[in-house]
């Protein structure tokens, strides 16, 4: 077994962001606000665009992608987690701490000190990971895709990377 690294990804790494991006749907379709069906049938200007949109962030095991999370700010001071993922294979080796940790290194480092994000509900272990890193419900609850029963719930982190860097540490059930 190799490290796990994390790195950012660039429009150029539009094709391999695609391929882990339709993976993370295609594994758990409820846990995101887009279906597999409407994403299969993006452009590469599209997948393109989103990148430079966002700051997606992949975890890999070697050569091989095994996580995913973007995070972006959404207002000044303030920003979100989104499409965070982890291959099946990959889970419970700390490759969700990994990448929250790198979320909320950026977020530190662009100035946001709030970090909120969305967990569908009944997702005990994405909760029990971030709440690991100081993330606690809001209260605030809505449907994860319009028109559908699936509902998420809002998490928020204050503080920064200070809080995480002394408390998080991964852990097998990431």
């Amino acid at each position: 077994m190799s490290a796990i690294s994390v790195r950012p990804l660039g429009a150029e790494d539009w094709n391999l962001y695609r391929a882990v991006r339709l993976a993370a749907l295609s594994d758990t379709p409820e846990a995101f606000g887009s279906t597999l069906g409407r994403e299969q049938g993006f452009t590469e200007d599209t997948w393109r665009e989103r990148l430079a949109r966002r700051n997606q962030f992949l975890a890999e095991d070697g050569d091989k992608a095994c996580g995913l999370i973007g995070v972006v700010q959404v207002r000044p001071g303030v920003a979100e987690i989104v499409s965070m993922w982890v291959h099946p294979a990959a889970r419970g080796r700390g490759v969700g701490d990994l990448l929250v940790l790198q979320a909320l290194r950026w977020a530190r480092d662009h100035d946001c000190p709030q970090v909120g994000l969305w967990v569908t509900e009944g997702n005990d272990r994405a909760e029990r990971l971030y709440a690991r890193h100081g993330f606690q419900r809001t209260g605030a609850v809505q449907a994860v895709r319009e028109g559908e029963d699936g509902q998420e719930f809002a998490m928020v982190c204050a503080g920064g990377m200070d809080h995480q860097a002394s408390s998080a540490r991964p852990s097998a059930s990431a």
